[in-house]
């Protein structure tokens, strides 16, 4: 959490963080700003003071609305800068930031860089302002960095913006629901009302209008796999492939708040009109270990746990675990679980010595895949520790696998 910035800091010997880019689809800054719109700036904040937000004079309203601190990058005189360098931009925007540390009160010590931007210029420039100001040691993070940490456990009003787009993203599954029972079926395929075959693209345009319409965003698209490919996990599905009954549909879509906000992640496995008894049994076999993982779920259990568990009870179904090879490609082939919210995956991960801690929200996400046998299966719900150590799933959305069809 937010509050445990300083904490964090002083855990991971930064005595500042520096955080460039845009405010928007941009996760290490919109942690710290929301949703406003801001091209391009840069955050600064000092280990035990608050942060000092820098932004382009044309968006400073834009700035003010994040209740930050603020100084306008003009104060700097970039182009004097350039000027005073010989015409060289890297050592001029070097400089600026020498300068905006020295005014946070940073005059010296570990300045932690986060952010997502293209990576060449902020390249150039860091390396010069690490020659032109040796008393700032620029460091750079990978795996649980402090931000990661920081972010794992949400604040009430962070999970509570997930439950509400976790109550939109089961609005537009059930939109997806009545779209697919609105029409008929010939000869095992679903038509529309021209004839035509229902197909994976007409399914994903009405997810992108139904998202538009409800104003939240698509950006990451959506998993709707049939047959083969609902065999492989991340398959998006093939946009001409038509819907044809008696097929295991994977149906993963993963929501976002606009400007790059927080996420809900949800996945279903449907059959329309008919389940075959190869693709019920094995869709049987997914929903007792997810169910088991459910009603096992407990705050500060290891998150790892879950992992092996998963992997004891699909083992003991008779299929190959990841856990046995981390090569194969069918059978339960990733992990079960991960963290949810600016990003959609983040800390804590299934794989790693995590705890379900009061405060993450995570997938709960079994699954099995054949795609020799055309088929696959997966379960997701995503899940709150609240902060009294309950157990909240965000949305509510039945789990059948058949989705009755009428047929001509």
């Amino acid at each position: 959490m937010k509050s445990d910035l300083d904490a964090l800091m002083e855990k991971h010997d930064l005595d500042a963080l520096l955080v460039i880019g845009a405010a928007t689809h941009n996760p290490m800054m919109h942690y710290f700003t929301g949703d406003v719109h801001m091209g391009d700036g840069a955050l600064i904040r000092p280990r035990g003071a608050a942060p000092t937000l820098f932004y382009n004079p044309m968006e400073r309203d834009e700035a003010a609305r994040t209740g930050h601190q603020t100084r306008n990058l003009v104060e700097y005189d970039l182009p004097g800068l350039t000027k005073e360098h010989g015409g060289d931009a890297i050592q001029a925007q070097a400089a600026r930031y020498a300068r905006m540390l020295a005014d946070c009160g940073v005059e010296k010590g570990r300045v932690g860089l986060f952010g997502k931007v293209e990576i060449g210029a902020p390249f150039a420039i860091f390396n010069a302002l690490a020659q032109m100001a040796p008393q700032y040691e620029i460091v750079g993070q990978s795996g649980r960095t402090l931000l990661a940490e920081a972010m794992e456990t949400k604040e009430d009003d962070e999970a509570e913006r997930i439950r509400r787009m976790g109550r939109i993203t089961a609005e537009v599954v059930g939109r997806v629901r009545a779209y697919l029972q609105s029409h008929t079926a010939k000869d095992g395929v679903l038509l529309n009302g021209d004839g035509a075959p229902v197909t994976v693209g007409d399914v994903k345009t009405l997810i992108n209008s139904a998202a538009l319409e409800l104003g939240v965003e698509n950006p990451h698209g959506t998993i709707f796999a049939i047959g083969r490919d609902a065999g492989v996990p991340h398959s998006t599905g093939n946009p001409e492939d038509a819907l044809e009954l008696g097929k295991t549909i994977v149906f993963d879509i993963f929501l976002q708040e606009p400007g790059g906000g927080y996420h809900y992640d949800f996945t279903r496995t449907w059959c329309l009109g008919y389940a075959p008894p190869e693709a019920q049994k094995l869709y049987d076999d997914v929903k007792a270990v997810f169910d088991d993982l459910m009603g096992g779920l407990e705050a500060n259990a290891p998150f790892k746990a879950l992992q092996e568990r998963t992997c004891d009870l699909f083992e003991a179904q008779g299929h190959a675990t990841i856990r046995q090879d981390p090569s194969i490609q069918e059978g339960y082939v990733h992990s079960v679980g991960h963290g949810l919210g600016l990003n959609i995956h983040e800390q804590p991960f299934s794989r790693e010595d995590s705890l379900l801690r009061p405060g993450v929200v995570v997938t709960i996400e079994p699954g099995l895949y054949y795609p020799s046998r055309s088929m696959g299966v997966r379960i997701e719900d995503t899940v709150y520790v609240r902060p009294d150590g309950g157990i909240e799933v965000l949305a509510d959305f039945p789990h059948d696998l058949v989705v009755p069809i009428e047929e001509a």
